[in-house]
């Protein structure tokens, strides 16, 4: 397996500030954290290009790059319809749904768009 340069490859990192984009990337290179979500009305503004296969690297919160990943599949959810199954992937907290569920919905508030229904955008990936 050849895995791009990494200067050419996206650079992101979790959350919006840097003590999340710390705690998170820190369950990714534990193997707690391989499944991620954002509103989708955010990645269609974003015209975000990001495909199943694609390599992408993840930052801590000082935009140091941690991992690689490889992106492994894409699929659309209403945040009503999240189970403990995808909570449990998304490794944070007690990995239960209901702190998925109330995590998830304060970080979705604070940006004024929350919606029981929103769509969401889940990207699963894994440590390459």
């Amino acid at each position: 397996m050849t895995i791009p340069n990494l200067d050419t490859l996206p650079h992101w990192s979790f959350g919006d500030s840097p003590q999340m984009a710390d705690e998170l990337v820190q369950l990714v290179l534990d193997g707690k954290k391989t499944l991620t979500c954002t509103a989708l009305s955010w990645h269609l503004k974003e015209n975000d290009k990001t495909l199943v296969g694609g390599y992408e690297v993840i930052t801590d919160g000082q935009d140091t790059p941690k991992c690689v990943v490889q992106l492994v599949a894409q699929f659309i959810k209403n945040f009503d319809e999240v189970d403990e199954n995808l909570a449990k992937k998304e490794g944070e907290g007690d990995l239960s749904l209901q702190y998925w569920r109330t995590a998830h919905q304060e970080f979705f508030e604070r940006y004024g768009v929350f919606d029981k229904q929103m769509r969401l955008l889940f990207t699963e990936f894994k440590v390459v």
